[in-house]
């Protein structure tokens, strides 16, 4: 726990840095919506996240970033409400999974965790927003 929280504050930090750096330079913006999305195995036995902004840019690293945005705008900011890909997921052992979502959402602070009995059920309760 403690290293996934380490590993996505220096993420945060880095992003807090870097796009306003990179608005100051072209002129740009600054997006007010932001998030640093993360998906981490049981006991953190790996860790993987992706920036997403929105309205996402060409260069997006979120391989899904336009239906990740489109999701959050549905459910109006709240990762609790996603609407989702519903679908039916086997169960073949318990093979937790844990997203977190911290950043800027239309202003508002974002800080969201949950875990998932495995990788499937999280995309089926999440959509695009963590397919990555």
């Amino acid at each position: 726990m403690r290293l996934r929280a380490a590993v996505a504050a220096a993420a945060l930090l880095a992003l807090t840095v870097a796009v306003p750096a990179a608005a100051a330079e072209s002129d740009a913006p600054v997006p007010d919506r932001g998030l640093l999305l993360t998906v981490s195995g049981s006991e953190d036995t790996w860790i993987r996240g992706v920036a997403l902004f929105c309205p996402p840019a060409p260069d997006a690293h979120h391989p899904h970033a336009a239906d990740a945005c489109a999701a959050i705008d549905r459910a109006e900011g709240d990762l609790d409400a996603l609407p989702g890909s519903p679908r039916l997921c086997i169960v073949e052992g318990y093979d937790p999974v844990t997203a977190t979502a911290t950043g800027t959402w239309d202003g508002r602070p974002v800080s969201w965790q949950r875990t998932f009995p495995d990788a499937c059920v999280m995309d089926a309760v999440t959509g695009p927003v963590f397919r990555f």
